[in-house]
């Protein structure tokens, strides 16, 4: 696959697949949470029937809730969908590459983070308010453990476009198991963790006022407001794993566009159960830990970020 028209269609292709599979994955590790706690748990469709249910739900919007509010949802999509843009997900290479590398992937999810926890005040609301706090703290530690182990990437398989690096990391597997790369691995695991919302940094099963973060953000949220904003919390998921699984684990992922269709084929097939297996171990690993103290999260984050600096200082060694 050599042209620009095929590349591009593929690339469209990918982006319908993100959020049309962003679901999907979160139903399948709600299944897998609730098999390891001895539940038969809801369909791994349900998501899909909570979203549709939630866009033909009229929406309530508190009198005090400015521009900022009603835009946030929008605005997060949007943001959202430009990132997935960039990100090969389940082909090695994306059709908007010359446009923007990693570093505006960052700040598009960076810009989705900051409206809605303006959101998270705008209503006054005692929830929301706790909830922006909250994330603003972790976010202050979150941001430049991402920035570190970005760096340590960078180096390794060199530069910051997203295509070569997935193209790198087919090509060259012996430079995925460096310790560089190792310790990056686990720095980028936790900030994943943190990103997402999953435990032990939030639990996004709960609506307890005390251990909120990104729930409590969104509280005021209802009808297709609040589907946007879970469908976009659910596509960044699902692409943040698929960028884990092709820098880390690029095994079946083809080396470029040009391999063919049935290369580009069989690599989908494996990137997509590549971020089923990820899905699923953390779902399994959520069921053995419990929610941290809001003080103690920091302690974890710190850990990514002294991961990050070990694998750069590995890379220089090595």
């Amino acid at each position: 696959m050599t042209g620009t028209l095929e590349v591009v269609v593929v690339g469209a292709m990918q982006l319908v697949a993100v959020f049309a599979l962003a679901p999907l994955l979160t139903g399948i590790m709600r299944k897998v949470k609730a098999r390891t706690q001895k539940r038969i748990g809801a369909s791994v469709l349900q998501p899909y029937y909570e979203l549709s249910k939630l866009w033909a739900k009229d929406e309530v919007v508190s009198d005090h809730a400015s521009w900022i509010f009603r835009s946030t949802p929008w605005i997060v999509a949007i943001a959202t969908i430009t990132a997935a843009l960039f990100i090969p997900v389940f082909v090695p290479f994306s059709p908007f590459t010359s446009a923007g590398d990693v570093l505006l992937v960052i700040g598009l999810l960076a810009l989705a983070r900051f409206f809605t926890m303006l959101a998270g005040i705008d209503t006054g609301s005692a929830f929301g308010g706790i909830g922006t706090s909250r994330e603003m703290m972790m976010s202050s530690l979150i941001e430049p453990g991402l920035f570190l182990t970005i760096f340590v990437v960078s180096l390794t398989l060199g530069g910051t476009d997203l295509t070569s690096l997935v193209g790198a990391a087919a090509a060259k597997f012996g430079v995925v198991i460096a310790p560089s790369m190792l310790f990056g691995l686990i720095a980028f695991f936790i900030i994943i963790l943190a990103e997402t919302g999953r435990l032990p940094f939030d639990n996004p099963a709960t609506h307890l006022e005390l251990t909120m973060v990104h729930e409590a953000m969104v509280l005021e949220y209802s009808g297709r407001s609040l589907a946007l904003i879970e469908w976009s919390q659910a596509a960044k998921q699902l692409i943040l794993l698929g960028l884990l699984a092709n820098l880390f684990l690029p095994l079946g992922m083809p080396t470029s566009s040009a391999a063919g269709l049935l290369p580009l084929g069989l690599g989908s097939l494996a990137a997509l159960a590549k971020v089923v297996l990820l899905s699923a171990i953390v779902a399994y690993a959520e069921t053995r830990v419990a929610k941290w103290r809001v003080f103690r999260v920091a302690d974890l984050l710190t850990v990514a970020i002294a991961s990050a600096m070990v694998g750069m200082i590995f890379f220089y060694l090595q």
